[in-house]
């Protein structure tokens, strides 16, 4: 039997999962300058935006415009909110199991923890961005997870099942031109007794430091009059913004 590494949140809140020594390996910098980069990473990220955003080229945005830039973002987040992380991974092992899809999952925090959990068989990564999919690959390979994790670009690619048995969607919602639909494509490739992990943050921010987010009034109403019909919410004992759901079936 194969014998599983211990990626636990005490093991995030020491060194990460080794997150800055693999992203500097992927990235060919050094320990000093990349934790220059990560400094300034949300201000680099945040001067890409084109200002007018077109929903309709959201995508094609993150897949192609921002490039390492969202790494480098992403991990500085992960790293300097170790605790809150820390939580996720917590209710993460609490539902996680079987097949596990991780929606946008970024740079592979909560992909790779659910993969070495021993009640998971699988995880199916799903990133447009091919730097966030060659990074977490490259992450599942140094980790020894290489065999239980499997990247995507797409979640209607043939290879990954028609049903899940939780869903994790950390940190997208609000970058997506209709959230709403997102749900119901959750709710349809969820197993009747699956759990979702969902949050979200519909705003630009007080000084507009949030310029990826969609925030549009009745975006909101519509994501919320679709979550309140199709799924439940299954209480945990976390303070944190990530809620559990699971279908109304």
């Amino acid at each position: 039997m194969t014998t599983l590494p211990l990626l636990d949140p005490p093991r995030f809140l020491a060194d990460g999962f080794d997150l800055s020594a693999q992203l500097a390996r992927y990235l060919d910098l050094g320990l000093e300058e990349l934790a220059e980069r990560l400094a300034t990473s949300t201000d680099d990220l945040a001067a890409m935006h084109p200002g007018a955003f077109d929903p309709e080229r959201a995508g094609a945005f993150y897949e192609d415009s921002v490039g390492t830039g969202h790494l480098l973002e992403l991990a500085a987040w992960h790293l300097g909110s170790a605790d809150y992380i820390a939580d996720t991974l917590r209710l993460q092992e609490r539902f996680a199991r079987g097949h596990v899809l991780d929606f946008g999952g970024g740079i592979g925090s909560h992909a790779l923890a659910a993969a070495a959990l021993p009640q998971v068989e699988a995880v199916w990564f799903v990133d447009l961005n091919p730097h966030n999919r060659a990074f977490v690959a490259e992450r599942a390979r140094q980790l020894g997870l290489a065999d239980r994790l499997r990247c995507f670009r797409d979640l209607d690619e043939a290879q990954l099942p028609q049903r899940f048995d939780t869903v994790v969607c950390l940190d997208v919602l609000e970058h997506l031109a209709d959230p709403a639909a997102q749900l119901e494509t959750f709710e349809r490739r969820l197993q009747p007794q699956g759990i979702a992990l969902l949050n979200w943050y519909f705003f630009k921010g007080f000084n507009g430091e949030y310029p990826f987010h969609f925030d549009e009034p009745e975006l909101v109403e519509r994501f919320f009059r679709t979550l309140q019909s199709r799924f439940l919410e299954v209480f945990h004992p976390y303070l944190i913004t990530t809620r559990a759901y699971r279908p109304l079936g």
